[in-house]
């Protein structure tokens, strides 16, 4: 019964936190201070690269291709700068609450203090929300700078623009 209740309390959190990421204001995440910023052992995103990330993070289930309230998780040179940054954006809330969510599967031991409660748990952060954490630490730097190569774009088409006048 106490495993029933673990993965009970598991999926409960999956719903429960999507709704609260949609609803946390956005002006609370700051992709330039700590805890979104780039650590320096990061460089920059290159880390998880060495990792794999870019081979895997793809093959992962993405929530915004099947929850009409999501952002898609798409920019391209196309874009805007005001895309990729709220993009960036998203990165922020979706790395704070996948990290919450690693911090809230101790819970699942709380509730089966057993082996089972151990691989839970275990499962829950490792498999269930690090990896969508790490893809925002890989993910954000690129698109951070996504958005400055299309702001200097936009800027440079303004100004060409300006000159026409």
């Amino acid at each position: 019964m106490a495993v029933t209740h673990a993965v009970i309390y598991t999926a409960s959190l999956g719903v429960v936190s999507h709704y609260v990421g949609q609803a946390l204001p956005r002006r609370w995440f700051h992709p330039d201070r700590f805890p979104f910023k780039s650590f320096r052992w990061e460089q920059e995103g290159n880390v998880y690269r060495r990792l794999g990330v870019h081979h895997w993070k793809d093959l992962v289930p993405d929530m915004s291709k099947v929850m009409p309230d999501m952002i898609p998780k798409r920019v391209s040179l196309r874009g805007t700068a005001e895309e990729a940054m709220t993009l960036v954006q998203e990165t922020c809330v979706a790395e704070a609450v996948h990290g919450v969510l690693m911090v809230l599967s101790v819970g699942n031991y709380l509730l089966c203090q057993n082996l089972a409660g151990l691989a839970i748990t275990l499962f829950d952060a490792i498999f269930l929300n690090l990896p969508y954490w790490v893809i925002q630490r890989y993910n954000r730097p690129k698109l951070l700078r996504l958005a400055e190569k299309l702001q200097r774009k936009e800027n440079h088409g303004s100004e060409n623009s300006d000159s026409h006048l």
